[in-house]
């Protein structure tokens, strides 16, 4: 059990929840989607992106596993106009980010859409297929474009 993250809709962010008097706990699974999905993964070095910060998180530089990101590359996409090609490049973003559930045995396979949804969103449906069964997951991310 972990502390639960709930991904505020139709923002880019997550945050903790209460049950009072403590805080709201949950199963691993959806905590550990919402980070892999929206926190900021190190840019690949051919990637395109405004200035030099290639964002990604200090704790990838004590990975175990050599190459081993945390976080999406979601948002190198937030400058840019929301069309069904950056949308389908933000569900190949998505897939990466959950392939580690893959490799470490946590999920049998993994599937991933993103949709357009209205002028400013993107709606993200995530299936993770386990042993145990099947668990969904939706996420509406608005789009900060320019």
């Amino acid at each position: 059990m972990d502390i639960a993250l709930f991904f505020q809709q139709g923002q880019p962010n997550a945050d903790i929840q209460i049950d009072a008097p403590d805080l709201k706990i949950n199963q691993d699974l959806e905590s550990a989607v919402i980070i892999s999905l929206f926190a900021n993964r190190l840019a690949d070095a051919k990637d395109p992106i405004d200035g030099n910060d290639r964002q990604g998180w200090w704790g990838d530089t004590f990975a175990t596993v050599n190459g081993s990101l945390i976080g999406s590359r979601l948002w190198e996409l937030k400058r840019q106009k929301l069309l069904q090609s950056v949308a389908n490049l933000a569900q190949q973003y998505c897939l990466e980010a959950l392939q580690w559930l893959i490799e470490d045995q946590v999920a049998e396979a993994i599937d991933v859409q993103a949709e357009i949804i209205g002028l400013y969103t993107l709606g993200i449906a995530v299936q993770i297929y386990k042993p145990t069964g099947t668990q969904n997951f939706k996420f509406t991310y608005v789009w900060n474009q320019i």
